[in-house]
């Protein structure tokens, strides 16, 4: 697997805390602002970037998202112009993992094989394809990891014992675990839960456990990563790029500002997750 993630994680498990994990959507709202926002999530505090790739039909996103991955596609974003803006972020920043996160048709339309080597080329270190599941390891995951890059698969509340194994079968970088049944941004998820399932996910896997979905405060962010390995920010980051547009959905000079303050903010609460732990 690519070195930049298991490098990362290691740094961070040496350090003593959480990793944090943020999203934004490519191209939102063009593409030289979301290049603006992507520099910007490291220098803010961000330790993985989740970088989206706009679809058209999405089934796990919530309004928030969706309106972005619109605005995106609106603006003539590609997932080719995705991947150029990895390759462009990377001319910077070689050591920040990025996760390419999203869904397989506009992938298996760009061509699986193709799509492997570009984004390995662009710097990729990972993938969360959430419409495939592992029944259909074929089509990405095993090409994918034969050339090096991590699969990262979600579980979720519903996830029992004996679906586990078979889910991180093919799972590396991390394990994404949506700490709530729905779509993106739609509740908070139940804090005093998350302990629980996170050992029992460990149980299965030394890999890496983040904990996302609903994540919205910095406070949030903090009791998270009190159990968890990472805490994972999309809805709420996506919504602060949104709530800086003007009225025809256009960037403004306070849009990467926005999302560089509400991102340290996340920042500060991940990494006294566990003085909260040691209390």
């Amino acid at each position: 697997m690519t070195s930049r993630m298991d490098t990362r994680f290691a740094k961070l498990k040496a350090e003593g805390r959480p990793a944090l994990v943020t999203y934004f959507m490519g191209g939102d709202p063009d593409y030289q602002t979301s290049l603006g926002i992507m520099k910007a999530l490291p220098e803010s505090g961000a330790d993985v970037i989740e970088l989206g790739m706009p679809f058209s039909d999405p089934m796990a996103d919530g309004p928030t998202i969706q309106l972005a991955g619109q605005r995106a596609l609106k603006g003539g974003q590609t997932l080719a112009k995705t991947l150029d803006l990895a390759r462009d972020f990377r001319k910077a920043d070689n050591e920040t993992p990025i996760v390419l996160m999203g869904y397989y048709n506009p992938i298996y339309i760009y061509g699986v094989d193709r799509f492997v080597e570009d984004a390995l080329v662009a710097g990729i270190d990972g993938l969360i394809i959430v419409d495939l599941p592992p029944e259909m390891d074929d089509e990405l995951c095993i090409p994918a990891l034969a050339k090096g890059l991590n699969f990262i698969r979600l579980t979720t509340p519903t996830t029992d014992g004996k679906r586990l194994p078979t889910v991180l079968k093919n799972t590396s970088g991390f394990v994404y675990y949506v700490s709530m049944n729905g779509i993106t941004g739609s509740a908070l998820p139940d804090t005093s839960l998350i302990s629980g399932a996170v050992a029992r996910i460990k149980s299965h896997t030394d890999l890496p456990v983040c904990v996302g979905f609903g994540v919205k405060t910095a406070d949030h962010a903090k009791a998270i990563g009190a159990a968890a390995d990472g805490v994972v920010v999309g809805t709420a980051i996506v919504a602060q790029v949104a709530g800086s547009l003007t009225n025809d959905g256009a960037a403004t000079a306070d849009t990467v500002a926005a999302v560089s303050t509400f991102v340290r903010g996340l920042a500060t609460g991940v990494r006294s997750a566990r003085l909260v732990a040691a209390e």
